[in-house]
Order: structure tokens, then sequence, then C-alpha cells
């Protein structure tokens, strides 16, 4: 029962991140938020994610990152404390949904059997672009680019190869590696994973600096 009580409580806390609202700070372009008392939407959240609201706060204006071997504070601005928050949210949203995967298999897996049913949640879709793409979108098209690879690889090519093994008369078909240009834009050495974590490491590191180490 607690278990499915604190289910509730964290999704409401990710759903009231949503209310959280930044200002800034003088002339500075620091982003701020004085007020985290338990009614307002930060102390909610705080409260709902069992931490101090004064802490988190300052977690997502001027977050501790390390640098080489030495710790800073950087200063964030209301866009990047925005979303920093929305980073939060999502992180636990995606553990939550994880954990009710693993509770569901829970009650399908009888440990005294052989062979056990499970729960998975596979998603096998095309590259989809859309009015506005985000981190979020381009994770997903690069998981299913990942996903259709794989499954294209064991289907088809593994497949085939035991035709040819068995002796059976079969006229191979290249099913060509059409995925690969999509998977290496983010994979290769300076492809856009690394390149993301590289500005990550930055203090003064902006959505600009990093489209144009993109463009570069």
């Amino acid at each position: 029962a607690w278990e499915k009580f604190d289910c509730y409580v964290l999704t409401a806390g990710v759903m009231t991140c949503g209310g959280v609202q930044y200002i800034q700070k003088g002339r500075d372009e620091q982003a701020e938020l004085s007020d985290t008392g338990p009614d307002t939407f930060a102390g909610k959240v705080a409260a709902s994610f069992g931490v101090d609201a004064a802490a988190m706060i300052k977690a997502f204006c001027k977050p501790r990152i390390k640098v080489g071997t030495e710790w800073v504070t950087k200063q964030q601005n209301i866009e990047q404390a925005t979303g920093a928050t929305g980073g939060i949210a999502r992180a636990i949203f995606d553990r939550v949904f994880k954990w009710l995967i693993e509770k569901c298999n829970d009650t399908l897996i009888d440990p005294t059997l052989k062979k056990a049913n499970f729960c998975a949640v596979l998603d096998i879709a095309g590259f989809e672009i859309f009015e506005y793409n985000g981190f979020e979108q381009i994770s997903i098209n690069f998981v299913n680019e990942k996903l259709q690879q794989f499954f294209n690889h064991h289907m088809f090519v593994v497949e085939q190869e035991e035709y040819v093994k068995e002796g059976i008369d079969w006229v191979m078909v290249d099913f060509g590696m059409d995925l690969a240009a999509a998977i290496i834009m983010f994979e290769k050495p300076m492809g856009i994973w690394a390149i993301l974590e590289e500005e990550s490491l930055f203090p003064k590191a902006t959505d600009k600096s990093f489209e144009e180490k993109l463009k570069a």
C-alpha cells in the first residue's frame, strides 16, 4: 500500500514541477526563487520528493559541477534553471515507470517454473521530425534507429545466415545499412552525444555554443 501511495506522490511531484517559476535577480542573469514555503509549487515538489526545498532550488539555480579536478558553482539563468527542473522531473518519472515494469514482472514470474512470462516495452518506429524537436525527441529517434537496426540484423541477416548453414536453397536479400548514417551522427567520436557531454563540462556553455559546435 505504501509503495502505491509513494508512486502517486512522486507522480504528483513530477506534475507539480511545471508550476515552478523562477525570477531574475536584479540585472544579473542569475535565476532565483526566494519563496519555497510548503504551500508554494517549489515547496510541494520538494515535499513530494522528500528533500529540503531551499537546497533543491539552490541545486537548480546554482548547481555545483566538476570541471577537471575542481568543483565550481555554476550560475543558471531562468531558462537553464527551468530546464534543470524539467530534467529532474523526467528522470524521476523514468525511474517510476521502470519500477512499475519491475512490479508487473514480479506478478508474472514464478521462480519455480522453467519458463517465465515477463512484461517488456518495445517501441520501433520511424524517424519522426516535428515542428519543434527537443532533446527528448532526438533521443527517441536515436533509440528507435538502434532498435530497428538490431531488429533487422537478428530477424533478417542472422536468420538468412542460418538458412545457408542448413543448406536451404535461398537467395540472400541485402537489407542495406540505411540506418547507419543516422546512428553515426550520434555515435561517432564527434557525434551529438560526445559534443553534448563536452559542453556540459563548461560552466559558461549555452545552447548557442552547443549549436555552433554541431555546425562546425
